[in-house]
Protein backbone atom coordinates (compact mmCIF):
# COMPACT_ATOMS: atom_id res chain seq x y z
CA UNK A 1 0.00 0.00 0.00
CA UNK A 2 1.80 3.31 -0.90
CA UNK A 3 0.36 6.98 -0.91
CA UNK A 4 -0.83 8.51 -4.27
CA UNK A 5 -0.98 12.08 -2.42
CA UNK A 6 1.67 14.34 -3.96
CA UNK A 7 4.05 16.44 -2.66
CA UNK A 8 3.23 20.14 -0.66
CA UNK A 9 4.47 23.15 -0.25
CA UNK A 10 3.86 24.18 3.16
CA UNK A 11 5.91 26.98 3.76
CA UNK A 12 5.41 29.58 6.09
CA UNK A 13 2.80 27.93 7.98
CA UNK A 14 2.81 26.62 11.64
CA UNK A 15 1.19 23.41 12.78
CA UNK A 16 0.91 21.82 16.17
CA UNK A 17 1.06 18.37 16.35
CA UNK A 18 0.17 16.95 19.83
CA UNK A 19 1.57 13.23 20.82
CA UNK A 20 4.33 14.04 18.34
CA UNK A 21 7.19 12.89 20.26
CA UNK A 22 6.53 8.88 18.91
CA UNK A 23 4.05 6.87 17.16
CA UNK A 24 1.79 8.46 14.34
CA UNK A 25 2.44 11.87 15.41
CA UNK A 26 6.55 11.00 14.90
CA UNK A 27 6.00 10.89 11.14
CA UNK A 28 3.19 13.12 10.86
CA UNK A 29 5.56 15.96 12.62
CA UNK A 30 8.88 14.98 10.59
CA UNK A 31 6.26 15.19 7.24
CA UNK A 32 5.04 18.47 8.11
CA UNK A 33 8.59 19.56 8.48
CA UNK A 34 9.86 18.18 5.34
CA UNK A 35 6.99 20.02 3.59
CA UNK A 36 8.01 23.56 4.99
CA UNK A 37 6.43 24.40 7.98
CA UNK A 38 7.20 25.14 11.02
CA UNK A 39 6.67 22.62 13.83
CA UNK A 40 5.50 22.57 18.03
CA UNK A 41 5.26 18.63 18.71
CA UNK A 42 3.88 18.40 22.58
CA UNK A 43 3.43 15.33 24.66
CA UNK A 44 3.83 14.20 27.76
CA UNK A 45 7.59 12.52 28.02
CA UNK A 46 9.76 15.20 27.43
CA UNK A 47 12.60 12.95 25.58
CA UNK A 48 10.93 11.87 23.28
CA UNK A 49 10.04 14.92 22.14
CA UNK A 50 13.77 16.16 22.32
CA UNK A 51 14.29 12.94 20.08
CA UNK A 52 12.46 14.04 17.07
CA UNK A 53 12.97 17.95 17.36
CA UNK A 54 16.20 16.65 16.83
CA UNK A 55 15.39 14.88 14.11
CA UNK A 56 13.67 17.46 12.49
CA UNK A 57 16.31 19.93 12.89
CA UNK A 58 18.87 17.58 11.64
CA UNK A 59 16.87 17.00 8.31
CA UNK A 60 16.53 20.52 7.94
CA UNK A 61 13.22 21.51 9.30
CA UNK A 62 12.56 23.92 12.15
CA UNK A 63 10.36 22.73 15.27
CA UNK A 64 9.84 23.17 19.14
CA UNK A 65 8.91 20.55 22.07
CA UNK A 66 6.63 21.66 24.87
CA UNK A 67 5.78 18.99 27.69
CA UNK A 68 2.00 19.31 28.23
CA UNK A 69 -0.82 17.10 29.12
CA UNK A 70 -3.81 18.06 26.49
CA UNK A 71 -6.40 17.04 29.44
CA UNK A 72 -5.38 19.84 30.99
CA UNK A 73 -7.14 23.16 30.13
CA UNK A 74 -4.37 25.89 31.82
CA UNK A 75 -1.95 23.32 30.01
CA UNK A 76 -3.07 23.62 27.20
CA UNK A 77 -3.60 27.35 27.27
CA UNK A 78 0.30 27.97 28.29
CA UNK A 79 0.79 25.65 25.11
CA UNK A 80 -0.92 27.69 22.79
CA UNK A 81 0.41 31.04 23.75
CA UNK A 82 4.09 29.93 23.69
CA UNK A 83 3.62 28.05 20.10
CA UNK A 84 2.29 31.52 19.33
CA UNK A 85 5.08 33.13 20.77
CA UNK A 86 7.97 31.46 19.47
CA UNK A 87 6.51 30.62 16.35
CA UNK A 88 3.44 32.56 15.49
CA UNK A 89 -0.23 31.37 15.25
CA UNK A 90 -1.25 28.11 14.47
CA UNK A 91 -2.14 27.45 11.20
CA UNK A 92 -2.80 23.62 11.38
CA UNK A 93 -3.60 21.63 14.61
CA UNK A 94 -3.22 17.84 14.31
CA UNK A 95 -5.07 16.33 17.83
CA UNK A 96 -2.94 13.03 17.18
CA UNK A 97 -2.77 12.85 20.96
CA UNK A 98 -4.48 9.14 22.02
CA UNK A 99 -4.42 6.35 24.56
CA UNK A 100 -6.35 3.17 24.33
CA UNK A 101 -6.42 0.79 28.22
CA UNK A 102 -6.86 -2.58 28.58
CA UNK A 103 -9.85 -4.01 26.60
CA UNK A 104 -11.86 -6.41 28.93
CA UNK A 105 -15.66 -6.76 29.59
CA UNK A 106 -17.72 -3.55 30.59
CA UNK A 107 -18.79 -5.06 33.83
CA UNK A 108 -14.75 -5.74 34.99
CA UNK A 109 -13.43 -2.64 34.01
CA UNK A 110 -12.27 0.25 36.33
CA UNK A 111 -14.64 3.21 35.49
CA UNK A 112 -12.11 5.85 36.38
CA UNK A 113 -9.93 3.65 33.85
CA UNK A 114 -12.81 3.65 31.09
CA UNK A 115 -13.17 7.69 31.27
CA UNK A 116 -9.40 8.02 31.35
CA UNK A 117 -9.49 6.91 27.63
CA UNK A 118 -12.31 9.53 27.09
CA UNK A 119 -10.49 12.26 28.56
CA UNK A 120 -7.42 11.81 26.59
CA UNK A 121 -8.87 11.29 22.94
CA UNK A 122 -12.21 13.51 23.17
CA UNK A 123 -11.50 16.39 26.08
CA UNK A 124 -7.89 16.55 24.59
CA UNK A 125 -9.07 17.09 21.00
CA UNK A 126 -11.85 20.07 21.92
CA UNK A 127 -9.49 21.99 24.18
CA UNK A 128 -6.74 21.66 21.56
CA UNK A 129 -9.06 23.13 19.07
CA UNK A 130 -10.87 25.36 21.73
CA UNK A 131 -7.61 27.41 22.49
CA UNK A 132 -6.21 27.59 18.76
CA UNK A 133 -9.80 28.47 17.11
CA UNK A 134 -9.78 32.39 18.36
CA UNK A 135 -6.58 33.08 16.57
CA UNK A 136 -7.75 31.08 13.37
CA UNK A 137 -11.20 32.50 13.30
CA UNK A 138 -9.73 35.81 13.01
CA UNK A 139 -7.34 35.57 10.38
CA UNK A 140 -10.23 33.55 8.71
CA UNK A 141 -7.98 30.04 7.86
CA UNK A 142 -7.07 27.12 9.58
CA UNK A 143 -7.24 23.36 9.08
CA UNK A 144 -7.84 20.91 12.44
CA UNK A 145 -7.10 17.55 11.83
CA UNK A 146 -8.32 14.88 14.40
CA UNK A 147 -6.87 11.41 14.18
CA UNK A 148 -9.88 9.24 15.05
CA UNK A 149 -10.02 6.02 14.01
CA UNK A 150 -12.04 3.04 12.31
CA UNK A 151 -13.13 2.29 15.52
CA UNK A 152 -15.26 5.05 15.83
CA UNK A 153 -17.36 3.77 13.05
CA UNK A 154 -17.33 0.16 13.57
CA UNK A 155 -17.94 -2.72 16.91
CA UNK A 156 -14.73 -3.90 18.45
CA UNK A 157 -15.77 -6.48 21.44
CA UNK A 158 -14.28 -5.42 25.10
CA UNK A 159 -12.88 -2.11 23.12
CA UNK A 160 -15.77 0.14 24.46
CA UNK A 161 -13.66 2.71 25.37
CA UNK A 162 -12.12 3.14 22.43
CA UNK A 163 -14.91 2.80 19.98
CA UNK A 164 -16.69 5.07 22.46
CA UNK A 165 -14.28 7.82 22.14
CA UNK A 166 -13.59 7.55 18.50
CA UNK A 167 -17.03 8.14 17.86
CA UNK A 168 -17.10 10.77 20.12
CA UNK A 169 -14.36 12.71 18.23
CA UNK A 170 -15.86 11.87 14.64
CA UNK A 171 -19.46 14.24 15.62
CA UNK A 172 -17.14 16.27 16.94
CA UNK A 173 -15.35 16.77 13.82
CA UNK A 174 -18.70 17.46 12.49
CA UNK A 175 -20.16 19.41 14.92
CA UNK A 176 -16.84 21.80 14.52
CA UNK A 177 -17.19 21.68 11.05
CA UNK A 178 -20.50 23.28 10.98
CA UNK A 179 -19.24 25.94 13.48
CA UNK A 180 -16.48 27.27 11.68
CA UNK A 181 -17.01 26.90 7.90
CA UNK A 182 -18.30 30.49 7.39
CA UNK A 183 -14.87 31.30 8.86
CA UNK A 184 -12.98 29.22 6.09
CA UNK A 185 -11.96 26.73 8.44
CA UNK A 186 -11.41 23.44 7.28
CA UNK A 187 -11.73 20.01 9.81
CA UNK A 188 -11.40 16.32 9.26
CA UNK A 189 -11.54 13.51 10.80
CA UNK A 190 -8.51 11.57 9.94
CA UNK A 191 -8.73 7.13 9.67
CA UNK A 192 -4.83 6.32 9.79
CA UNK A 193 -5.30 2.52 9.53
CA UNK A 194 -4.23 -0.02 11.76
CA UNK A 195 -0.30 1.04 12.27
CA UNK A 196 2.97 -0.69 14.22
CA UNK A 197 2.79 1.78 17.27
CA UNK A 198 3.12 1.36 20.57
CA UNK A 199 -0.67 1.27 21.65
CA UNK A 200 -1.06 -2.02 18.79
CA UNK A 201 2.15 -3.66 20.13
CA UNK A 202 0.38 -3.40 23.52
CA UNK A 203 -2.47 -5.04 22.16
CA UNK A 204 -0.26 -7.65 20.28
CA UNK A 205 2.09 -8.52 23.50
CA UNK A 206 -0.57 -8.16 26.59
CA UNK A 207 -2.09 -10.64 28.23
CA UNK A 208 -4.94 -8.38 28.45
CA UNK A 209 -4.90 -7.86 24.41
CA UNK A 210 -4.30 -12.34 24.04
CA UNK A 211 -7.20 -13.34 25.84
CA UNK A 212 -9.89 -10.19 24.70
CA UNK A 213 -7.92 -9.42 20.96
CA UNK A 214 -6.38 -12.19 20.22
CA UNK A 215 -7.38 -11.63 16.12
CA UNK A 216 -5.77 -7.91 15.97
CA UNK A 217 -1.67 -9.59 15.69
CA UNK A 218 -3.15 -11.32 12.78
CA UNK A 219 -3.73 -7.90 10.64
CA UNK A 220 0.36 -7.72 11.20
CA UNK A 221 1.09 -11.32 10.40
CA UNK A 222 -1.07 -10.98 7.85
CA UNK A 223 0.54 -7.95 6.30
CA UNK A 224 -2.38 -6.03 6.52
CA UNK A 225 -1.15 -3.35 8.58
CA UNK A 226 -0.57 0.68 7.15
CA UNK A 227 2.90 2.08 6.76
CA UNK A 228 2.93 5.35 9.17
CA UNK A 229 3.96 7.00 6.30
CA UNK A 230 0.96 6.85 4.92
CA UNK A 231 -0.90 8.96 6.83
CA UNK A 232 1.75 11.42 7.61
CA UNK A 233 1.17 12.32 3.67
CA UNK A 234 -2.31 12.65 4.22
CA UNK A 235 -2.20 15.26 7.32
CA UNK A 236 0.22 16.88 5.12
CA UNK A 237 -1.97 17.03 1.69
CA UNK A 238 -5.00 18.28 4.42
CA UNK A 239 -2.66 21.09 6.14
CA UNK A 240 -1.66 22.65 2.44
CA UNK A 241 -5.61 23.01 1.75
CA UNK A 242 -6.05 21.68 -1.31
CA UNK A 243 -9.16 19.02 0.52
CA UNK A 244 -11.14 21.99 2.26
CA UNK A 245 -14.06 21.41 0.22
CA UNK A 246 -14.28 18.21 1.95
CA UNK A 247 -14.12 19.83 5.16
CA UNK A 248 -16.19 17.61 8.29
CA UNK A 249 -15.83 14.66 6.19
CA UNK A 250 -14.21 11.24 7.25
CA UNK A 251 -10.87 10.38 5.32
CA UNK A 252 -9.31 7.29 5.60
CA UNK A 253 -5.84 6.00 4.01
CA UNK A 254 -7.70 3.75 2.55
CA UNK A 255 -9.67 6.15 0.28
CA UNK A 256 -8.71 7.86 -2.68
CA UNK A 257 -8.32 11.65 -1.78
CA UNK A 258 -7.26 12.89 -5.37
CA UNK A 259 -10.23 10.40 -7.14
CA UNK A 260 -12.69 12.42 -3.84
CA UNK A 261 -11.68 15.74 -4.66
CA UNK A 262 -13.21 14.82 -8.19
CA UNK A 263 -16.98 14.07 -6.71
CA UNK A 264 -17.05 16.98 -4.21
CA UNK A 265 -20.72 17.78 -5.35
CA UNK A 266 -21.72 14.52 -5.24
CA UNK A 267 -19.70 13.85 -1.82
CA UNK A 268 -21.94 16.79 -0.51
CA UNK A 269 -25.07 16.55 -1.97
CA UNK A 270 -25.41 12.29 -0.80
CA UNK A 271 -23.50 13.13 2.62
CA UNK A 272 -21.00 10.69 2.07
CA UNK A 273 -18.16 10.07 4.80
CA UNK A 274 -20.30 11.03 7.32
CA UNK A 275 -21.44 9.17 10.35
CA UNK A 276 -25.05 9.36 9.85
CA UNK A 277 -28.08 6.49 10.64
CA UNK A 278 -29.60 4.87 7.29
CA UNK A 279 -33.11 4.16 7.95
Amino acid sequence: MTSTLPSVDLTGKVALVTGGGRGLGRHMAQKLAASGAAIAITGRTVESLEENIEAIRAAGGSAIGIAADVTDRAAVERMVQEVENQLGAVDVLVNNAGVLEEPGPIHETDPDVWWHVMDVNVRGPFLCARTVLPAMIRRKQGVIINVASAAGIGTIPYGSSYCASKAALIRFTDCLHTEVRQHHIAVFSLDPGTVRTDMAQYLIDSDEGKKYVSWFAGIFTGGRDVPPEMSADLVAFLASGQANSLSGRYISVEHNLPEMLQHVEEILQNDLYAMRLRT
